[in-house]
């Protein structure tokens, strides 16, 4: 077994994609001076190198971006960024992007500094994410440490303020549990969806038995340079993230980030209720992430495991508003003892 990767810093089905107002953004705001939900982070993670003989998962996790970064940047609380890079064809690209992932995000891609989260910070975000996935990517073809063959999926979960938006380039995985309810944050990228198959056959690649020209069963990923020269060509495999955003309620409990060893084996909303119980018995994300790679190996996945659960709300705010639900049910009436109350007070 491979324990939690290396880099951890801890300091303290498409529904998701919603438009996000400005409006909705705000924790505080002169028209509504109440204070809205704020997310209550905390965070665990577990990796497992699984039937393989070689581990070619990173990842990488935050729950206090802004203590971590310290004056280099400003924006709202809380803040927390997590990623996981799950490495193809050795394990150099994902190491790379994991130990420079700082870099290429918040410093090279002149990351937005603003005091509130509104429309303009969200386009601006989306465009530095990008803009680090494509540095990321770009730096693998120039470092002479990383085989041109070697590549990696990466999927990235940002949370600033009440706003969760996740940008991903491959097969991992991200998850929310809205009320114990599945909502996935990211589409997978493999050669069988619909969408990709179409943009790849238009840059003239080609599907050959669920394989990127009949070698990669992604169609995005970083690296794999042997598959995109020449430089500047327009490659059926490329870097560019999608992204989907939302802004966090007190029914969203919590996000599972996986690699796709996991997703291999179970859907979303399996993996949710696994880890929605975990929390109800012992609120321990670690635990969790370790009891969901632990039910993949048993499924028997034929990958590397990675996993991260983000809670952003306590087990008590969870079982606070069942109860709340609970009474609101108990004080129902039916339609004939509502008839009967009326006749009642009418005297």
């Amino acid at each position: 077994m491979v324990a939690e990767a290396e880099v951890v810093v801890v300091q303290k089905s498409i529904p998701p994609v919603l438009d996000v107002p400005s409006s909705q953004l705000d924790i505080k705001s002169p028209e509504n001076p109440v204070p809205q939900f704020v997310p209550s982070i905390r965070s665990g993670s577990f990796a497992d190198i699984g039937p393989r003989r070689y581990m070619e998962d990173e990842h990488i996790r935050i729950d206090d971006l802004s203590a971590h970064l310290g004056s280099l940047i400003s924006f709202p609380e809380p803040s927390a960024f997590y990623g996981v890079f799950d490495g193809h064809g050795g394990p150099e690209a994902a190491a790379y992007v994991r130990k420079n992932a700082m870099r290429f995000f918040f410093e090279d891609a002149s990351f937005p500094q603003t005091s509130e989260v509104n429309e303009k910070f969200l386009v601006e975000l989306e465009n530095c994410l990008r803009k680090g996935f494509l540095l990321a990517d770009m730096a693998l073809a120039d470092d002479g440490s990383v085989c041109s063959s070697s590549g990696t999926t990466a999927l990235t979960a940002l949370v600033i303020g009440r706003l969760l938006m996740v940008a991903n380039a491959g097969d991992c995985r991200a998850v929310l549990c809205r009320k114990g309810e599945a909502i996935d944050m990211s589409q997978d990228h493999r050669p069988n969806y619909t969408l990709e198959r179409r943009r790849v056959e238009e840059l003239g690649g080609f599907i050959d038995d669920g394989y990127l020209n009949g070698v990669l069963s992604v169609t995005r990923a970083l690296g794999d340079w042997d598959m995109k020269l020449p430089r500047g060509s327009s490659s059926p495999l490329i870097a560019e993230p999608e992204f989907r955003q939302i802004v966090l309620t007190e029914e969203d409990e919590f996000l599972i980030i996986g690699c796709d060893g996991v997703w291999d084996v179970m859907s979303s909303q399996q993996a949710v209720s696994l880890v929605r119980r975990g929390l109800r018995r012992h609120d321990d994300p670690e635990q969790c992430a370790k009891d969901l790679v632990m039910e993949a190996l048993r499924l028997n996945t034929f990958d590397n495991l990675t996993v991260i659960i983000v809670c952003f709300t306590s087990v008590d705010q969870v079982e606070q508003s069942s109860t709340r639900q609970k009474r609101l049910r108990c004080c129902s009436l039916s339609a004939e003892a509502l008839c009967s109350l009326r006749s009642f007070l009418d005297g």
